[in-house]
């Protein structure tokens, strides 16, 4: 167990400490580079030069430095980067680390795999600890890195630099319990962190304070800086103090003045150590591109990689539904290596560990373009594979940075439909020394056959993915800006349908579909005619493209507004996008105004020669003359004998009609007579027995009229008063009007 320091060896540690700290700044000041400069156009400083003090206020440059221990920096550092076997620095670090140990801000551009984390974390880490941050001071930095993958991996570095410093880290992404993060994020000296999780904590975590910030990074800064992330980014620098340190670096840097401005930069040193470089990708990539046809393109995939059983491939296809598609497809077909997948939508736990399998073991990674930014995996990469075409030059260079990182080699191919050749152009246009070749017909394993029973066989959930992926694809060229690459109507969509294995094309909706004009004579909603304005145009909601950490919905993915040609007009071509016709859409708060002499449907009939006649023409026509007559003299028989028929059948029914009815009244006639009888042997065997009259069946009563004298009463009379039958005609007027008078009175 290690004994508690006392006093005196902290206090002798401390002094040390600011000491070393005074030396350091006292160091820094002397030698700052000049504004402006690029301290790799300086000569490089030799490896026996004086590190340090040379006596008095003299020190050593560090301007020019090309190793880590000739820099201004603590001693705990360079331990740190020495254990880490980090001695020689590499061009981006020699350019910036001057620049920014003298507080300076900094714009860093440089090949991606060129070293720009330590870059950030090394002055990141020193600014800190010349300004003697503690626990107690709260937020120091923060780190802002595009997804999760590039700051986890981005914490990693930090760890290993920080690892004999005193200062409290945090990793802050999604895919976490928040509520655990909200108990210690108050007492974190450095944030690593993605946009979205850093404003969740700036809304709702009690007590997080942001005032004190000394450093800011925007790691892929051109990727934060971008539409995607505008809000969020905005929302999260209001809150950040104006005075402060910004580092942006990236592959693609960005010189734009408004998001210069947006960062309160001051005077930021633009450093692009690889501007004038022969090619703007790694020097030992070598890298290809192959023109493939839309319905090859998964078969040159497939041939690719039973080729390539041996190598770690990262395959990057438009969006996520074509990643899990393809994934869960050649999964079932077994090419023969582990497969993986990884997109925007994959829980946490998920992606981390597909990142650190494809990193150990190798297997083909699927990918979005999600994987496309800041990721070095820990073995390297030996095939960087782009099925679909990338959103331009930039997103290139990014993907293919995956591979050929520091000094390894690799491999990048690229497919190309015939109408993205324009690509090539700005590739070489760009410093991208990109060859064309051609895929191998006789090592071409077709897959399109495969897919389709797997489709019959595993409807579930196969069928879906295929459809979505199609879907989603098509949408994904149409939401492209560059219209001299990406021309929708000329994607063959009959043909890719069937490469995937469906046995119909799917319809497609376009979302947000503006048209002012009402007349669209024979145009597909996917073109853009020059006389629409820019407001008329197709907008896709970006969710649907699931690029990088976008979310998209599936919901409606088949409700058409597009109709697919039929067989007879598709006859003798391949279907065009171009082609399909857009529907008629009613808008709910509007109703459906029915024209009564609008033209209804009609049904073509054809005689026996071929020629049409017009709807129900054969029963319009009651006098048959067009018939020959044999015909007529036949169809009149037939007619005549059903006639006779009939009467027969009707005389024979008539009669069993009144047989029944006969039968009928018989039995009813029947049993009234057995009812008479009946009554009539009751009556007489209660006389014979000599039973009271009082004792028989009642028979109907009859009904008396009532009498004021209640007091007479005849023997077998209900009440008192005379009978109708007793009574003559005047007797009974006579007492109609008594009982009138007496209901009056």
């Amino acid at each position: 167990m290690r004994k508690p320091k006392s006093k005196s060896s902290r206090k002798q540690k401390d002094l040390s400490e600011l000491q070393e700290i005074e030396l350091l700044n006292s160091w820094i000041e002397s030698q700052k580079p000049d504004c402006g400069s690029n301290p790799m156009s300086l000569p490089a400083l030799p490896s026996d030069v004086p590190v340090g003090r040379l006596g008095g206020t003299l020190f050593s440059p560090y301007a020019g430095a090309t190793r880590f221990e000739q820099l201004p920096v603590s001693k705990k550092t360079k331990d740190a980067l020495r254990q880490c076997k980090y001695v020689e620095m590499t061009d981006i670090q020699r350019a910036s680390l001057p620049h920014a140990l003298c507080g300076r801000d900094i714009l860093g551009a440089a090949k991606t795999g060129s070293g720009k984390t330590l870059a950030f974390v090394i002055p990141l880490v020193e600014k800190l600890y010349r300004e003697r941050w503690g626990p107690q001071d709260g937020v120091g930095s923060i780190i802002i890195s595009p997804t999760r993958e590039i700051a986890d991996q981005t914490f990693d570095v930090l760890k290993f630099v920080g690892r004999h410093h005193n200062f409290s880290a945090g990793l802050l992404i999604g895919g976490r319990k928040v509520e655990e993060e909200k108990e210690h994020v108050n007492d974190l000296n450095i944030l690593v962190c993605t946009p979205g999780r850093l404003l969740q904590h700036m809304d709702e975590t009690p007590n997080f304070d942001c005032s004190q910030l000394q450093v800011l990074v925007l790691d892929e800064a051109d990727r934060i800086l971008d539409v995607g992330f505008k809000d969020t980014l905005n929302a999260i620098i209001s809150q950040l103090p104006k005075k402060r340190q910004t580092f942006l670096f990236s592959a693609t840097q960005t010189k734009s003045v408004k998001d210069l401005a947006r960062l309160s930069l001051k005077d930021p040193e633009y450093l692009s150590v690889h501007e004038k470089a022969v090619t703007a990708t790694p020097t030992l990539l070598q890298q290809a591109a192959v023109i493939v046809s839309l319905d090859k393109k998964l078969d040159v995939l497939w041939s690719f990689i039973k080729t390539h059983l041996n190598y770690r491939i990262l395959v990057f296809l438009s969006t996520r539904k074509q990643v899990k598609f393809v994934y869960e497809a050649f999964k079932k077909l077994r090419p023969g290596i582990p497969l993986k997948c990884l997109h925007g939508k994959m829980k946490q736990e998920g992606r981390m560990g597909t990142y650190s399998q494809f990193s150990e073991k190798r297997c083909v990674l699927f990918s979005t373009d999600v994987a496309s930014r800041g990721l070095d995996f820990n073995k390297a990469v030996d095939w960087v594979v782009q099925v679909d075409c990338p959103d331009d030059v930039a997103s290139y260079i990014h993907r293919v940075g995956r591979t050929a990182r520091y000094q390894s080699k690799g491999q990048s191919l690229l497919f190309l439909l015939p109408s993205e050749v324009k690509m090539l152009e700005k590739l070489k246009e760009a410093k991208i020394p990109i060859k064309s070749t051609q895929a191998n017909p006789d090592k071409l394993q077709p897959v399109s056959g495969l897919l389709a029973s797997l489709l019959v066989k595993y409807p579930d959930p196969l069928l879906g993915l295929a459809k979505r992926a199609f879907i989603t694809y098509v949408k994904s060229i149409q939401k492209q800006k560059d219209r001299e690459i990406f021309d929708v109507t000329n994607l063959p969509i009959e043909e890719f349908s069937a490469s995937l294995g469906l046995p119909i094309t799917p319809k497609i909706r376009f979302a947000n579909q503006k048209i002012k004009s009402k007349k669209v004579p024979e145009l597909s909603p996917l073109v853009e005619p020059e006389s629409w304005d820019k407001e008329d145009r197709l907008e896709l909601p970006k969710e649907e493209l699931d690029i990088g950490d976008f979310m998209e919905e599936e919901g409606g993915e088949e409700d058409a507004l597009v109709r697919n040609a039929t067989a007879n007009e598709a006859e003798g071509e391949g279907r065009k996008i171009g082609d399909i016709i857009p529907a008629t859409r009613v808008s709910k708060k509007k109703k459906l105004k029915i024209n009564i002499h609008r033209p209804v449907g009609t049904r073509v009939v054809f005689d026996e020669e071929g020629n049409t006649l017009p709807p129900l023409a054969r029963l319009a026509d009651i006098n048959n003359s067009g018939l020959p007559d044999e015909i007529h003299d036949m169809k009149n028989e037939y007619y005549k004998k059903l006639r006779e028929d009939m009467k027969v059948v009707d005389k024979e029914d008539k009669v069993l009609d009144r047989q029944r009815r006969r039968e009928k009244r018989l039995k009813h006639k029947m049993k009234l007579k057995r009812g008479n009888t009946e009554e009539d042997s009751e009556d007489n065997l209660s006389d014979s027995e000599g039973e009271p009259a009082e004792d028989r069946p009642r028979k109907k009563s009859k009904i008396y009229f009532g009498s004021d004298d209640e007091g007479e009463r005849e023997e077998g009379k209900k009440k008192l008063g005379f009978t109708a039958d007793s009574m003559s005609l005047e007797e009974q007027e006579a007492l109609a009007l008594k009982l009138l008078n007496s209901m009056h009175s």
